[in-house]
């Protein structure tokens, strides 16, 4: 069995409304990026009790911090962000969320990113070994212009700091938005994937869509990563109606029918879900 869960911001900034968005389509988890337009890292401690109180009211978890961590070009000085770092680790224990999505760093326009594979590594290392001694799961997610944002770049780095606190958050959209095979790129890391970002992506439109109306091959992904044994989250992320760099949203309407085509694929799959 999976579990559903959700990037919230892209329902409202309004925490109240989310939940209530949520629990309508009987989702009772969020990856939690932002709140009140303010991202998870820069909230006060006052806003992130509130938070915890209203999710815990509410009967809701989170899947994970859906941190920013690793994005910052590559050419940025590390050790600032490392600062960064802490805020986020600490929060993962705030909400006994065990859980943090992170970035592999910004590539310079026009660089070879070979050029910077030791650094990236370099830099990975360091966050996964505090992660993996305090116990709590690092998921990479892919990006178009950061190192990871081909399948081949993504396996390279996890093989390579090869530590258990490290794994892939498969995004097929960002996949797709930069040319990769969604086939070629699933064999290739799906004994790494600890952690699934439902976003579809159509390329004769160029646009988001809800799962299994694009080129992602979502809910056949799915089924067969339950196949083979994965029960971990997946998290809704659907940027219908705003898809940019730093920023998704999609409305309590169009969530709806993101959520609704998700269930409706995973149930003609007989793909269990809480």
């Amino acid at each position: 069995m999976i579990t559903l869960s959700a990037f919230a911001d892209e329902i409202s900034p309004l925490p109240e409304e989310q939940i209530d968005v949520l629990a309508r389509h009987g989702i009772k988890h969020i990856e939690f990026r932002s709140i009140h337009g303010k991202n998870v890292l820069d909230l006060t401690d006052d806003e992130h009790a509130q938070f915890r109180d209203l999710l815990r009211q509410n009967g809701f978890g989170l899947s994970a911090i859906g941190s920013p961590v690793g994005k910052i070009k590559i050419t940025e000085p590390f050790e600032p962000h490392l600062d960064r770092y802490a805020i986020a680790l600490k929060l993962a224990e705030f909400y006994s969320t065990p859980r943090i999505r992170i970035f592999s760093f910004y590539m310079p326009e026009g660089d070879d990113p070979a050029i910077h594979r030791n650094e990236v590594i370099r830099r990975m290392t360091a966050l996964a070994g505090v992660a993996e001694a305090k116990g709590i799961r690092l998921f990479l997610e892919n990006e178009k212009g950061i190192y990871g944002d081909t399948a081949e770049r993504s396996h390279d780095l996890v093989t390579a700091v090869g530590s258990p606190a490290l794994e892939h958050a498969f995004d097929p959209a960002n996949y797709l938005e930069v040319g990769q095979d969604i086939d070629s790129a699933w064999n290739l890391l799906r004994p790494q994937v600890g952690h699934f970002h439902v976003k579809d992506y159509c390329t004769k439109t160029h646009k988001n869509v809800p799962a299994g109306q694009g080129e992602g091959q979502i809910p056949r992904l799915i089924a067969d990563a339950v196949a083979h044994g994965y029960k971990g989250f997946c998290t809704l992320e659907p940027h219908l109606v705003v898809a940019e760099k730093f920023y998704g949203f999609t409305g309590p309407e169009r969530f709806g029918d993101a959520a609704t085509a998700l269930k409706t694929e995973l149930n003609a799959r007989d793909v269990s879900f809480a």
